[in-house]
């Protein structure tokens, strides 16, 4: 066990604690009650509905006892001791739990059930245990009557093995963090940080990045045709695909035109050669784990991994339901597991046959816990629903909008993963002109099975029709169409993919994607372009850096090797002091090198100093905020904000305003979290949000308002009506002012990495054109 300081210096004296604890005794019974300490407020109010009142709930709200905000906290020369402290924020809560505990008859610690769960239940217990000697840990995995009363049950003692290996994490990530930064800071700049996770997903993103600018982009051509049967309106269309029976790649414009003409000429037959049959099976996918659900919510309904998490927390600790009180919907969402309880099963079971038909249930019950992938700890459930009787409608009125669309996704998915396979039959054909083959496919699906519950299929495997054909039919060309393209770069991670990319190579856990994603985007070296990650260029300097002095930081394996080791810890196969003494003495060695051999780097920006000409640097703030600064720093202090898209704000401004309380001018000013209008009057000082305006009218039928440019709750730009909620026209490309030569709709601006285009507005309408061709008109 890891030497603390001492009690006495952690918490206050008892003399001031004994008011708290006076009142403690006389806002409970004489008969002494067990004592519940969970991590949230929310948790013990859904639990306290289930224990009932001979239980006093707490809530300690997260970690009560930590290494100190100041200093390393780790005395490395006696063997890794950490140096413990209750955070300055928690005395506090400390003194109300002693004093809940002291009239206490036994206490039952309840956070999560994981490593930091662990981490804060020993904690927890190491601060009452003068107040309450019969200190027990308790673990659920989801917040329901049975589970709950059933942990009670069956308490167990502090698991060290687990504590252990989060003491070890804890200890790791404050050796780089506090080694690592203020070298950066001695050859960067102040405020950035590193960390073994971090700096890896940052190598990734900026890697991809490398990769893209690296790309050569190679032309190729697509033929299509066309085709009917004969006295038959029904037409379909199938793709060339091979030249004398081998796969053809069409180069340039000149080869696609000598084929077309080939297949245009009067003279050329087109004959069904083989049609081929097949009946196929489509399986449902597991149930969530942590990972699968972020990529699905980002995907399917664009929140980030952090919103996704903590709207998934809401869902785990209890939604009021009414006169039912607070319920617990889902199980604990932090959990690299497909495994269901048999519970769960049979009452997936009874749920699917009572409302779908025996059908729609599999003959033998689906188990995907054989299915682990790499460094899969299996220590809880799948992410389900807890009562599958509680469908998404049945709840909706108790539930926000997002939870109910997370709730409905994860409820959906945990009832399809039961069902019966979705029976599909497809048809492959080829199709002889000449000496070329030209291939087409239809699917169609037979029985639709678990896609009755969740769709999982993307819009190109929708159903596809093609006449019925048989071998010798001869069929009528209509149009041939032959289009020119261009290989792609592979795509800027999204939040979804960088996830699924961690997970593959092992780096971090399923409570680490979350706080990683988020920070590398905090501490500026990430920012995000539409839903892509793009390094900024902080991020690439910093990691430029990192690669060149401590590859094995920045190194996937290298992390992924880690987080194995922590796994060993765990399951008492390795001891955490010694894991943490086999990383420290290389790391040590390779920090000296790094202090003397790191050269000094100023990142300089294409802006001028408007005061001296000089170039612009960009530079941290020690917050950690990026800001630009003047390379001639200290002769010259002049400064510019940077907005969220690392680009410098626009100076203060008067605008067209006038201000509705005094009649004066407005100027236009930059805060934390935006620009705003601040009245020029002293006086006055009204002030409001700055709204832009696009000067185009809105096009909405009988609506005179104009398109503003707006942002979504989750910070994304979009450009609605002015007269909204009277009208809700909304658009989420620039509108430009034009409009389509097709179908008369809203021309927009589309700005993507493969080049700018002007299209259509309208989803239904195909229409687009390079935006320089527009420049010119």
């Amino acid at each position: 066990m890891a030497k603390t300081t001492s009690k006495k210096k952690e918490i206050k004296k008892d003399s001031e604690k004994k008011s708290v604890k006076t009142q403690a005794k006389q806002s409970v019974s004489r008969q002494k009650k067990s004592l519940v300490i969970v991590e949230s407020p929310a948790k013990a109010k859904t639990i306290k509905k289930i224990l009932g009142d001979s239980f006093e709930i707490k809530a300690s709200v997260g970690h009560i006892r930590d290494l100190p905000a100041k200093g390393i906290g780790v005395n490395i020369k006696n063997n890794f001791e950490p140096e413990y402290e209750v955070l300055e924020k928690k005395q506090k809560v400390v003194e109300e739990l002693n004093a809940a505990a002291s009239v206490s008859e036994e206490i039952f610690l309840a956070p999560d059930p994981d490593r930091e769960g662990e981490a804060i239940a020993w904690h927890i217990s190491y601060l009452l245990s003068e107040a309450c000697k019969n200190i027990h840990r308790i673990e659920f995995n989801e917040i329901t009557k049975t589970a709950i009363q059933e942990a009670v049950k069956h308490p167990r003692p502090i698991d060290m093995k687990r504590v252990n290996a989060q003491q070890a994490r804890r200890i790791l990530d404050r050796l780089v963090g506090y080694k690592l930064s203020p070298l950066l800071w001695q050859k960067v700049g102040k405020g950035l940080s590193a960390g073994r996770v971090q700096s890896v997903a940052v190598r990734i993103i900026c890697d991809r990045e490398a990769e893209i600018e690296a790309f050569i982009p190679e032309e190729y051509w697509k033929i299509n045709a066309d085709l009917a049967k004969a006295k038959s309106s029904s037409i379909f269309n199938a793709e060339l695909s091979k030249c004398d029976g081998k796969k053809i790649e069409i180069k340039n414009g000149d080869q696609a035109a000598e084929i077309v003409k080939v297949l245009e000429d009067k003279s050329t037959e087109y004959q069904v050669a083989k049609v081929t049959p097949r009946q196929t099976q489509r399986k449902p996918q597991p149930p969530f784990i942590t990972s699968t659900l972020q990529r699905e919510t980002s995907n399917r309904l664009g929140y980030s991994v952090k919103r996704t998490m903590q709207i998934a927390q809401n869902l785990y600790e209890g939604i009021e339901l009414g006169s039912s009180g607070p319920v617990g919907l889902i199980t604990y969402m932090r959990t690299d597991s497909t495994r269901i309880s048999d519970e769960a099963r049979d009452a997936a079971k009874e749920y699917i046959v009572n409302h779908y038909g025996e059908k729609y249930y599999p003959k033998e019950a689906r188990d995907y816990s054989k299915k682990k992938g790499k460094n899969v700890q299996d220590a809880h459930e799948a992410i389900r629903p807890t009562y599958v009787d509680k469908t998404p409608e049945s709840i909706r009125q108790y539930l926000s909008p997002e939870q109910f669309k997370l709730y409905k996704l994860i409820w959906s998915r945990f009832v399809a993963s039961q069902m019966e396979s979705a029976e599909v039959k497809t048809v492959s054909v080829e199709i002889e002109a000449d000496k070329y083959t030209l291939r087409a496919s239809s699917s169609k699906v037979t029985f639709d099975g678990f896609l009755i519950v969740y769709d999982d299929r993307e819009e190109k495997e929708q159903d596809s029709v093609i006449p019925n054909l048989a071998k010798g039919d001869k069929l009528t060309l209509k149009k041939i169409n032959s289009t020119q393209h261009f290989t792609q770069p592979p795509p800027r991670y999204s939040e979804a993919t960088l996830v699924k990319t961690l997970e593959e190579l092992g780096v971090g856990r399923p409570s680490t994607y979350a706080p990683t994603i988020a920070t590398i985007q905090d501490r500026g070296y990430v920012i995000k372009e539409e839903k892509s990650l793009a390094p900024t260029q902080l991020g690439r300097t910093v990691n430029d850096l990192l690669v060149k002095h401590f590859p094995d930081i920045v190194d996937s394996s290298f992390t992924a090797i880690m987080e194995s080791n922590l796994d060993e810890v765990e399951s008492d196969k390795a001891d955490w002091k010694g894991l943490l003494g086999e990383f420290y003495e290389p790391f040590v060695e390779v920090l000296k090198k790094a202090k003397k051999e790191m050269e000094k780097v100023e990142i300089l920006t294409e802006h001028n100093c408007p005061e001296c000409g000089k170039p612009m640097a960009l530079k941290t703030s020690r917050w950690g905020s990026q800001f630009l600064g003047c390379s001639g720093f200290p002769e010259c202090k002049s400064t510019k904000p940077l907005d969220k898209d690392m680009k410098p704000a626009e100076e203060e401004r008067m605008s067209d305003e006038i201000c509705e309380k005094c009649g004066s001018g407005m100027m236009i000013k930059r805060g934390p979290y935006g620009e705003y209008l601040s009245c020029v009057n002293e006086e006055c000082k009204h002030r409001k949000k700055f709204v832009r305006k696009t000067g185009i009218k809105c096009p909405q039928e009988g609506c005179d308002g104009e398109l503003l440019q707006r942002k979504s709750r989750y910070g994304k730009i979009f450009y609605g009506c002015s007269k909204y909620p009277d009208c809700n026209f909304a658009l989420w490309n620039e509108p430009n002012g034009e409009k389509c030569p097709e179908c008369g709709s809203m021309l927009v601006n589309k700005y993507l990495k493969r080049g700018n285009k002007v299209a259509c507005s309208n989803k239904e309408c195909s229409f687009e054109k390079p935006m320089e061709e527009n420049k010119e008109d």
